[in-house]
């Protein structure tokens, strides 16, 4: 079995932003236990920008501007791969680092390229370290966190296990930090489950971290939609990715995989990129959409908002107002007010035949 284990910035640093050692080697103790046992493991692993707070000089909190964020991040990143090979050596294992953007999931070339570097690395028994590349994408960092990444790099080595490691035991009916009544949830298996318990999970845990229980279930759907088991555990817990693995009670919250498998680019566009806009269809197009897969034609748009250029992605809302799907517009907001309703036999010379193609549409669960 792979397995892909991510471990979050507030899990791996200090209040300084500096590197915890012990749970580096924790985490290294549990991967190298897994690979013992005959499993293959990816890690996915914030901390970078964290790792070069105290060395530049940011011992009293992490900056906001994106320039510095990505010199952090560059000067920190050799300083945490250097952690987690010390502490495999320890176990005769290699580990690579790998850095990856959005464009490496988007870009079928890149993804392939991606892809086929992953699976190498893990044919030659080697550990992959994953981060984004945080030194030179913009997007990264405005997400600012890893969860979704982890999700994708889970879809792009086929594996069967996610585990997202952060500070709670796992999902929670209500956050834990300000309420006493809350109550884990330990297995989810209905993804319309995942917002609701999204907006009871509270913020980011910690001012270093960014990511929170939101973003971790977010991660965990696009997972499910992948065919992969998602559990959301305490990275302090002993044991956890043994347990995840051995699907043992306790290890954390487990959101079931769903028997569905979509592409690796359709679960970018759908569940990881960031709306621009949106266009609104009528019912006849939203039917041509979800029952038979078609391109979303001019005709069946009635309306627009937001400012988005060919190649930015955008929600698709059907006669009710409800986002049923997202896509990437091959038509910019200045233009599509002069095609809105068109057949394609009448659009404006040069404008494209769909306003977004069957192939960067995805249809929302």
């Amino acid at each position: 079995m792979i397995v892909v284990v991510k471990i979050g910035t507030s899990s791996i640093t200090e209040a300084d932003g500096s590197i915890k050692a012990g749970a580096v080697a924790k985490l290294g103790a549990e991967v190298a236990a897994a690979v013992d046992d005959g499993h293959q493991a990816v890690v996915v692993s914030s901390g970078a920008i964290g790792a070069g707070l105290p060395v530049l000089g940011f011992e009293q909190g992490r900056p906001r501007d994106p320039v510095t964020l990505q010199a952090l991040s560059a000067v920190g990143q050799s300083r945490l791969m250097a952690m987690y090979q010390e502490c495999l050596d320890g176990y005769g294992l290699i580990c690579g680092q790998v850095l990856l953007a959005p464009r490496d999931f988007l870009e079928r070339t890149q993804y392939l390229h991606a892809q086929r570097t992953l699976s190498r690395l893990l044919k030659l028994g080697v550990v992959p370290i994953v981060n984004e590349n945080d030194a030179v994408a913009d997007d990264a960092i405005r997400w600012g966190d890893n969860d979704r990444i982890a999700a994708l790099v889970a879809h792009m080595v086929d594996a069967e296990l996610l585990v997202l490691l952060t500070d709670t035991e796992g999902v929670h009916t209500a956050d834990p930090r300000s309420s006493e009544e809350a109550r884990i949830v330990e297995e989810i298996t209905d993804l319309s489950a995942l917002d609701e318990l999204a907006a009871a999970a509270g913020g980011a845990g910690t001012d270093r971290g960014s990511g929170g229980m939101a973003s971790k279930l977010a991660a965990a759907r696009i997972a499910s939609l992948s065919g992969v088991r998602t559990v959301i555990g305490a990275a302090h817990r002993n044991q956890v990715v043994a347990d995840a693995l051995a699907h043992r009670p306790g290890a954390g919250s487990t959101v079931a995989a769903q028997p569905q498998r979509l592409s690796a680019r359709k679960l970018w566009i759908g569940l990881a990129m960031v709306p621009s806009g949106t266009v609104w269809v009528d019912a006849g197009a939203r039917g041509a959409v979800v029952e038979r897969g078609a391109s979303l034609l001019a005709i069946g748009i009635t309306g627009h908002d937001g400012v988005f250029q060919p190649g930015d992605a955008v929600d698709v809302r059907g006669p009710d107002d409800q986002v049923f799907a997202r896509g990437l517009v091959e038509v910019s907001s200045d233009d599509m007010g002069s095609v809105v309703g068109l057949r394609s036999d009448a659009m404006p010379p040069g404008a494209p035949d769909e306003v977004i193609h069957r192939d960067s549409l995805t249809v929302l669960p």
